[in-house]
């Protein structure tokens, strides 16, 4: 049987411990009695160097536990990674107040990578970042890509997560992805900004404000990224094109209209799903253009 929860109710979290049991202060319990592992999600996380977020409507992306150093495939983790080789649901809450939690329905993992940030501590650490879609629900986009997941971590590092200078040396390893551009990718389902072009091989992941501008919230924020083809991409990052609020391309002074033409840029084209989140990061890129 399953939890009797009822999307978005508002329950106190002591009230689900006492009927499942599970770590009262860990952001992922595990039930020893149940099928049943519950993470939580809440913004005082920030502070600890923890991300949380609904990538869009269907995928949500959280960070693993460990406040301090290096995160590891361990404890809860580890039970993450492994739950549906060990039978276990995963259900999502996030905090209202203090004590009390919000509902947010049935996940079950889809991927995982990495991304460095700072921790506690405020030192540089390797964390996992866990990417879920809704549970029964069949993503509109990248069929093929879903189930690319790595059932275990790489064999390499047993449960250590490669550190800064192995990660780079692992060229051909999905860990060079990052935690980051699969959210981006996520973000925009796995299509271009502008051109919607779905090859996600081709696709980049760009900072909107770059990562030397950005603070570590900022740096981690799936709304400061957009995803594009090279050209466009190319030409964004060197502030050559930007974007108004409503979607619609500005073209810097910089280069003619024939230069654009050739190299299959009009003028006319548009964004049309960008968030309220995106205006403010664009507003600053636009402050940067040349007219």
């Amino acid at each position: 049987m399953q939890p009797d929860f009822t999307i978005n109710e508002i329950i106190q979290r002591s009230t689900i411990h006492d009927s499942y049991g599970g770590s009262r202060q860990s952001g992922i319990s595990v039930s020893a009695t149940h099928p049943y592992i519950f993470i939580f999600s809440g913004t005082t996380g920030h502070k600890h160097g923890y991300k949380d977020q609904w990538e869009n409507e269907n995928v949500f992306s959280y960070t693993g536990e460990g406040q301090t150093g290096n995160m590891n495939f361990v404890k809860g983790n580890l039970a993450l990674l492994e739950h549906k080789k060990n039978n276990k649901s995963i259900f999502l809450f996030e905090y209202v107040a203090k004590g009390f939690v919000q509902y947010k329905g049935e996940l079950e993992l889809i991927d995982y990578d990495f991304f460095t940030g700072p921790d506690r501590e405020g030192k540089e650490r390797n964390a996992i970042k866990f990417f879920f879609k809704k549970k029964g629900i069949t993503l509109s986009y990248r069929e093929d890509f879903q189930e690319l997941i790595m059932e275990d971590p790489p064999a390499e590092y047993g449960t250590q997560i490669p550190n800064e200078t192995e990660r780079k040396g692992l060229v051909t390893s999905r860990i060079g992805q990052g935690a980051y551009r699969k959210s981006v990718l996520h973000r925009w389902k796995f299509a271009c900004a502008v051109t919607g072009y779905t090859k996600h091989e081709i696709l980049i992941a760009s900072h909107i404000v770059p990562w030397r501008l950005a603070n570590n919230n900022e740096r981690l924020d799936v709304h400061n990224g957009i995803l594009l083809t090279p050209a466009y991409d190319a030409l964004f990052d060197q502030h050559l094109i930007s974007f108004e609020n409503n979607g619609k391309i500005i073209l810097s002074a910089p280069l003619k209209a024939s230069d654009y033409h050739r190299i299959g840029i009009s003028g006319r084209e548009m964004i049309k799903n960008l968030s309220l989140e995106n205006h403010d990061y664009l507003s600053r890129h636009r402050s940067e253009l040349i007219f």
